[in-house]
């Protein structure tokens, strides 16, 4: 039975920035060996891909642009998946309308069967979305 396992927001930072050096070579270390030795699959879910954008937006200074390219990059190099499927791939590809947050919560909901109720205008825009 392969192991699974569901990695959290500081993981994914580390992952995302390489900041510190130590925990970040940690934890490349500590996860291949994981993937490789034990055959394991490692999965990030929407809630800490959506934590870990704004983490490193406030406390690396990374732009949007940059962090959207870096966890798309992340998310598509093998070692770590996205937990709601690869969807969220797009939904990081997606610069203009209804922001990252938006699309990962009306995302999750839709695996999950449920309509996203919102006063937002621009997430209401997105299908599975609707205005309250």
């Amino acid at each position: 039975m392969t192991r699974r396992y569901g990695i959290d927001t500081s993981v994914l930072l580390r992952l995302l920035t390489g900041e510190p050096p130590d925990e970040f070579a940690h934890c490349v270390r500590r996860l291949t060996a994981l993937v490789e030795d034990e055959g394991a699959e490692i999965f990030a879910s929407n809630q800490v891909i959506g934590e870990a954008f704004v983490a490193a937006r406030h406390h690396y200074g990374v732009s949007r642009a940059d962090a959207r390219a870096g966890l798309r990059r992340l998310l598509r190099g093998g070692l770590v998946a996205p937990q709601e499927g690869m969807d969220v791939l797009d939904m990081l590809d997606r610069a203009a309308g209804p922001g990252l947050l938006d699309r990962l919560i009306v995302g999750g909901y839709a695996r999950a069967g449920l309509e996203v109720l919102t006063l937002d205008r621009k997430m209401a825009g997105l299908s599975g979305a609707r205005r309250l």
